[in-house]
């Protein structure tokens, strides 16, 4: 069942129905306008940045308006290789982000520390940040970003958005 559920046809074209629900609505219009949060830290950024150029073109996805504030983003991409003293700052730019918040991690690095195995290294983001998409690769090409970014989206349409709170949790925000 797709988005929109449209009814029979008039010999004239116009429609007679046109159905779907909030839930569904309301996904739509987050997976269209995700607003990611450049994090590039290494080689990976690069082809992030190739991503948002006019070859590439992240836009078509709904994901080409960059911003440099945490507070403006709802997608987190962490391109590259994560020390242990940026660590702290990546948890502190995710907490300021409004939810729903999205986390990619974007390459070898970011994912898994890679060849990577020092004591200055983080063995992957997940350790600090819920990850909801890895992009594989070393660096991983803008087309496997653009497939994470799709995954990601598949993945929005899925959440439920309007979910009845227990009579617990309604007590305790009224007190």
């Amino acid at each position: 069942m797709g988005l929109i559920q449209i009814g029979r046809r008039e010999k004239d074209g116009e429609l007679d129905v046109i159905t779907t629900t909030i839930e569904k609505a309301v996904n739509w219009a987050r997976k269209g306008s995700l607003w990611p949060m450049t994090f590039g830290l290494a080689c990976c950024a690069i082809e992030m940045i190739a991503a948002v150029s006019s070859r590439y073109d992240m836009d078509r996805f709904g994901a080409g308006v960059f911003r440099a504030s945490p507070r403006q983003s709802d997608l987190m991409i962490v391109a590259g290789t994560v020390c242990r003293r940026m660590a702290p700052v990546i948890r502190k730019i995710y907490d300021q982000m409004p939810e729903p918040k999205y986390v990619i991690a974007m390459g070898s690095c970011a994912t898994s520390g890679n060849i990577y195995d020092s004591y200055s290294v983080v063995q992957g983001v997940d350790r600090f940040v819920p990850v909801d998409i890895y992009v594989p690769g070393c660096p991983p090409t803008p087309e496997a970003l653009f497939d994470g970014v799709l995954k990601l989206q598949e993945r929005i349409m899925q959440k439920r958005v309007f979910v009845k709170q227990p009579e617990q949790v309604k007590k305790a925000v009224k007190a």
